[in-house]
């Protein structure tokens, strides 16, 4: 099968009866309330472990936990095409009201994920030397990093049997059921990092298995409260399950997801090393401020997360008026929060850089470019809701080649502001990036549409 045909193949099955539904506001924000908060716990891991290990006022052992926990960032962010995958296959499923399938996408994402999980596991010394190798930090931190990363490494098929978990119940729209889980998740290991790392003294040791019975145990109550909705009646065989055309729909949608997913790390790559060439004040002011896009992004993701389960809904309903709906209202709702996570850092913004930061010229140097951090959530906003529209869709083919698209938009305006607008330059470069992102989804929505709801 063509790669068109992979990501168009709902739109082309002849014969597809309509099944209409309604698109309301209660259902988006019955999906972005929860979600948004489960998003905005996980930020809560990092600062445990951190302030465990600063407790026990080791710098080396502080040390090696930020760079091992850069590696499993970059690890963890880019198998995030797990979750999103598995979101718009399920939804898809249940627009189409096919229960079979719906648990056959589910049991294929989790063979996937715990795949991959085994995988990261026995690949554990080559990932710590490209981690050790792209950081270059001194020998004491760097045993410290590989001790930590041998340890988290083991909840690497859990911590992605949890993508695949969380994808599938926010493909059936249960918002609440996802934050539940991922209190579970986080919950269990904020405590246990705590017990182990700080009560029992283990250090580092401590915080990193606390983060793999964490995992464990999110993916132990995740399978039970899954497969005890399973309907018995909807069982898929193992043929069913393992079946090509499935299998390959869904690597080719993750493989594409995860492509867009690299193009985004590389965009703030390439911002970091573009500031970093203006000095330490300059890249220390960047990277404070880009706290504030980070931070609209936690927001802005539950409201991504409900368009992707209300497109994938509607294209697994051959319902086009729900399409419809889902994108005018989510893109609204979108900008609107946007626009008041702008207001919000525009007043509050010099107070939170104060909070971040005790270097006078790092503060200085963060209000000057305020505004243009103020902005990220309402530039970016567009992008968000669209990406949620396409991954729901399965349209991941285009959603990759407008990522790409944009990336070079990016190298092109950096190249040509920075050198004669400096840091204002680069700003300006991010802020038109994250744009063209959405516009760009934006414009090219019409057509995968059409095909999608096409009458045969």
């Amino acid at each position: 099968m063509s790669e068109a045909g992979i990501e168009d193949v709902r739109g082309a099955e002849p014969g597809r009866r309509k099944r209409p539904f309604d698109v309301t506001n209660r259902m988006i924000w019955a999906i972005t309330i929860p979600m948004t908060f489960a998003f905005l716990t996980t930020p809560l891991i990092g600062l445990t472990d951190v302030a465990v290990v600063g407790r026990v006022g080791d710098a080396v052992a502080l040390g090696g936990l930020t760079v091992g926990a850069l590696i499993f960032d970059f690890a963890f962010a880019t198998c995030n095409f797990i979750r999103s995958g598995t979101t718009g296959l399920t939804a898809q499923a249940l627009g189409a009201e096919d229960g079979r399938e719906g648990q056959a996408v589910f049991w294929r994402a989790a063979i996937l994920a715990f795949g991959i999980g085994l995988f990261l596991i026995f690949a554990e010394p080559l990932i710590v030397w490209l981690g050790l190798l792209a950081v270059s930090p001194g020998e004491g931190v760097a045993e410290t990093v590989r001790e930590y990363v041998f340890v988290r490494m083991f909840s690497a098929p859990f911590a992605l049997l949890n993508y695949a978990i969380l994808g599938y119940v926010l493909g059936l729209g249960r918002g609440n059921l996802g934050l539940a889980l991922q209190i579970v998740v986080n919950g269990v290991n904020i405590v246990l990092s705590i017990l182990f790392g700080l009560v029992l003294g283990w250090g580092i040791f401590g915080v990193a298995l606390g983060t793999v019975c964490g995992e464990a145990a999110g993916a132990l109550v995740g399978l039970i409260v899954v497969l005890r909705g399973f309907d018995p009646n909807e069982k898929p065989s193992r043929r069913r399950i393992m079946d090509r055309t499935g299998f390959t729909r869904m690597i080719a949608v993750n493989r594409d997801i995860m492509i867009r997913s690299f193009c985004l790390l590389s965009a703030f790559t390439l911002f970091a090393r573009f500031g970093a060439g203006f000095g330490a004040v300059t890249l220390a002011a960047n990277g404070i401020l880009m706290n504030f896009f980070m931070v609209g992004g936690y927001f802005l993701d539950g409201m991504a997360t409900a368009s992707e389960q209300l497109a994938g809904r509607s294209i697994g309903a051959n319902w086009q008026p729900a399409f419809e709906r889902a994108l005018r209202l989510t893109i609204l709702w979108g900008f609107l929060l946007a626009g008041v996570l702008s207001a919000i850092f525009l007043i509050g913004g010099e107070a939170l850089i104060a909070f971040l930061a005790t270097d006078s010229e790092v503060r200085a140097e963060a209000g000057a470019y305020l505004v243009f951090a103020a902005l990220t959530p309402l530039a970016g906003s567009l992008a968000f809701i669209m990406d949620g529209i396409f991954i729901g869709a399965t349209w991941s083919r285009t959603m990759r080649n407008m990522m790409i698209a944009s990336l070079a938009v990016f190298i092109i305006c950096a190249n040509a502001l920075v050198p004669v607008f400096g840091n204002t330059g680069l700003w300006i470069a991010m802020l038109v990036f994250l744009g063209a992102r959405g516009f760009l989804l934006l414009a090219f929505t019409p057509y995968n549409r059409d095909r999608a709801f096409a009458s045969v």
